[in-house]
């Protein structure tokens, strides 16, 4: 089952938790539909920060924005000046998705530091995407990536491509494991990830699996 799974999704309220949380009956579609127009803003307008991952919580007419980056001074900006104008573009965006009648709602947005980038499965796949687009060599690229994270403290990582590897003509799997990754280990605090890499050649698709350790 472990093969099979999102390693995420068998471990909620066990290790991990829901990136979205909140309860609606009536109008579900509408709010799930906002928060993917919302991930999607963030996800693209603050990418030189390194954002990881973009958590939502809602209450009634309140919705608390938590944005994990690996640099959070790009965010902020000089005297606060870039976190200023990202709260006037959530405002706006606010703005346009309240114009079926819905009240504006009042938001919290709140910029946390991601504690090693080298431990992020989302920070590290997609630092093999741009390698494998820059036309580096995958091999080096997947031995360096291993050293990295096991040197931060990882248990074990596990790091999958699979696409027309180097411009190749058959599409094959190319496939790295340094120490233990136990998928069916409920306990296990696996953090995956999935990053394209768009080559000339076409799509190299990067999948990731870290095994991080406890926390304290």
């Amino acid at each position: 089952m472990g093969q099979k799974v999102n390693p995420h999704l068998i471990r909620l309220k066990t290790v991990h938790d829901w990136s979205s949380r909140w309860f609606s009956e009536k109008n579900y579609k509408e709010v799930l539909l906002e928060d993917y127009a919302l991930r999607k803003l963030l996800m693209e307008r603050l990418k030189l920060a390194g954002v990881s991952l973009v958590e939502i919580e809602r209450s009634i007419n309140n919705v608390k924005i938590i944005v994990y980056v690996a640099r959070p001074g790009i965010v902020i900006g000089r005297g606060g000046a870039g976190i200023e104008e990202l709260k006037k573009s959530l405002q706006q965006f606010f703005i346009k998705q309240g114009k079926t009648g819905k009240m504006m709602p009042r938001f919290d947005l709140r910029v946390e530091q991601v504690k090693d980038p080298n431990l992020n499965s989302y920070l590290v796949a997609k630092n093999i995407s741009e390698g494998l687009i820059r036309r580096l060599s995958f091999k080096r690229i997947l031995a360096q990536t291993a050293d990295r994270v096991m040197s931060s403290g990882a248990l074990g990582v596990r790091v999958v491509l699979s696409g027309r590897i180097n411009g190749s003509e058959i599409g094959r799997r190319e496939k790295i494991q340094v120490g233990t990754v136990p998928l069916s280990t409920i306990r296990a605090n696996i953090d995956y990830a999935e990053y394209p890499a768009l080559t000339k050649k076409g799509y190299i698709g990067v999948k990731v699996w870290i095994n991080r350790p406890e926390e304290k």
